[in-house]
């Protein structure tokens, strides 16, 4: 496939591409782009970073997962303790990613703390999951709780049909899909509208709650530990159900390039939404306890509509929209944030290079944010998504704890690194501490569903030496895959992707350039040299050496 030579739909975006050792290149915030660059612009201020972590956290998890908690840890009690040391937890979390984002100051989140700290295999690996499982599934899953609760008020009095459930997710994952792709201050705009949606769903559960404890309703919390005890089994699947529902503290870090004033937006935007988001979880709990036992909880398709039916009467109708739009604002902020992850790791040569390509009139990654639709599709009507939710999980938390833990490598190794907000040392060590310690005791707790997310993460080691290490690929495989699908632009290990270099000058086009920026003529199709330039004759700008009458080309295509 080529690139027109004429101004094009879309084009190859601002994040510069790696250095020779798979790393990333050192970023400035304030660093000038190239002229004639498409950009990705700074339009993200403090409230709409905290529009992005607030809306994308609260979706369907506090809906959803207070079953998943309290059937794991078989108390009132002892779910409300897990729910406030997941939120701690959250929060260290979050301040060490808030550390990692004002001193590597480039997009891409997991995907680019792995690469900078570790190197490219377990970066590819990471993002390689991530494409393949967690974002999908992830998306899908919340997509279904969308769909569920948009519905609700129609079916009050039947079952909902599952195939209405999937039709109407399907419609509302397009619609985010189309919206993300469109404008990137209409995204942040709505994530804004739909953030206020969530408080105030989130409102209308704890002041009715609060009113019940004023009354005196407190039986649900007497022996508030008793009933079934808590076991070794059960409570790793409690904190995975747990942190699943905070999950989204990240997000923010997916996006840095586009934040105005990292250094100072990053941990204020973090600290005052994770404080938020815990204070009003837990509370949240509480409500759901003065009306609903520990019993009637776990029965119940529907905590927050069976809550608001039995307190509020017909208003409870205005419950599932509320809770519907929150869904939907999760939806949109995760789509939003993760298209980076997939942009940058397109820029660093580790999936498709189509996906760092950006339209140049509406600024938004629209190849990267396209690709999450068939295969959320996919997930959606075929895959079992629940069961799916913990080995997702484990993959997840995996690669946060290994991220948190290379950020105390990096105290170690770059100790002169740059960093306007620091953390103590223990929280990153507590932290990666426990996440590891999570998924080391959930292949003991469910070995079949952890084994199962454990092999699909192991698959991106094979796909790594097959699609970026292996250089000499006969022309069938080339053909099959598409010459511009899986770059070589990462040059691993002393290895050089000969299909990038001019033959005239032997420069290596590493950053996806037009020649036409450095003063000579050519057309480019996904970052690689494949046209003869018009500059017979000429001195190559960076070499000041004469072009042969060949020219530019691509010296293996």
């Amino acid at each position: 496939m080529f690139r027109k030579a004429a101004v094009p739909t879309v084009s190859n975006g601002s994040y510069l591409q790696g250095q020779a050792n798979g790393k990333l290149s050192s970023m400035d915030s304030r660093q000038p782009t190239r002229e004639g660059k498409v950009v990705l612009k700074k339009k993200v201020t403090l409230l709409r970073g905290i529009s992005i972590i607030i809306g994308t956290i609260i979706g369907a998890g506090i809906f959803i997962s207070p079953k998943g908690i309290l059937k794991n840890t078989g108390s009132v009690g002892m779910s409300l303790t897990v729910w406030t040391v997941c939120g701690i937890l959250s929060l260290f979390g979050a301040l060490c990613y808030a550390e990692l984002g004002t001193c590597i100051k480039k997009s891409g989140g997991h995907y680019t703390y792995i690469l900078e700290a570790f190197g490219p295999l377990p970066a590819f690996v990471r993002v390689w999951v991530e494409l393949l499982i967690i974002r999908p599934a992830a998306t899908a899953v919340i997509s279904l709780a969308f769909g569920r609760y948009i519905l609700e008020p129609f079916f009050m009095q039947c079952e909902i049909p599952e195939l209405a459930i999937k039709l109407i997710t399907a419609v509302g994952i397009t619609l985010v899909m189309v919206l993300n792709s469109t404008s990137v201050s209409w995204s942040a705009r709505i994530q804004m509208f739909l953030t206020f949606c969530k408080l105030v769903a989130i409102l209308i559960i704890i002041v009715p709650g609060v009113i019940q404890l004023i009354k005196g309703q407190t039986q649900h919390f007497k022996n508030a530990f008793a009933g079934n005890d808590a076991s070794i089994m059960g409570l790793p699947l409690a904190f995975y159900s747990g942190m699943y529902a905070y999950s989204g503290w990240f997000y923010l870090n997916f996006v840095t390039e586009e934040v105005e004033n990292p250094e100072k937006n990053i941990p204020l935007a973090i600290c005052i939404s994770m404080i938020i988001v815990t204070v009003g979880y837990v509370l949240t709990n509480v409500a759901y306890f003065t009306t609903i036992s520990a019993g009637e909880l776990l029965l119940s398709k529907a905590v927050a509509v069976t809550f608001a039916e039995r307190l509020m009467g017909d208003f409870s109708l205005a419950v599932p929209v509320f809770v519907a739009l929150s869904c939907f604002g999760s939806m949109n902020g995760g789509i939003f944030a993760v298209s980076r992850m997939f942009f940058v790791a397109s820029r660093e040569g580790h999936l498709p290079e189509i996906l760092s390509m950006i339209h140049v009139r509406k600024h938004t990654p629209l190849p990267a944010v396209i690709v999450l639709h068939p295969l959320t599709m996919i997930m959606l009507f075929t895959g079992d998504l629940y069961s799916l939710l913990n080995f997702l999980s484990f993959a997840r938390w995996l690669f946060i704890g290994l991220v948190v833990a290379g950020l105390i490598y990096l105290r170690y190794k770059r100790p002169d690194m740059p960093r306007p907000f620091k953390v103590p040392l223990f929280i990153p060590a507590l932290f990666s501490f426990t996440c590891l310690f999570m998924v080391a005791l959930s292949l003991y707790s469910d070995p079949v569903n952890t084994g199962i997310g454990f092999a699909i993460t192991l698959t991106g080691i094979p796909a790594y030496y097959l699609f970026i290490v292996w250089d000499n690929k006969p022309k069938w495989f080339r053909k099959l895959l598409g010459k511009s699908w899986w770059g070589t632009s990462l040059l691993h290990a002393g290895s050089r992707s000969f299909s990038e270099l001019c033959l005239c000058c032997e420069i290596l086009w590493i950053d996806a350039l037009s020649c036409s920026e450095l003063g000579v003529t050519a057309q480019v199709a996904f970052g690689h040299v494949l046209q003869h330039c018009s500059a017979s004759g000429n001195q190559c700008p960076l070499t000041n050496e004469v072009h042969s009458q060949q020219g530019c080309s691509s010296a293996r295509d």
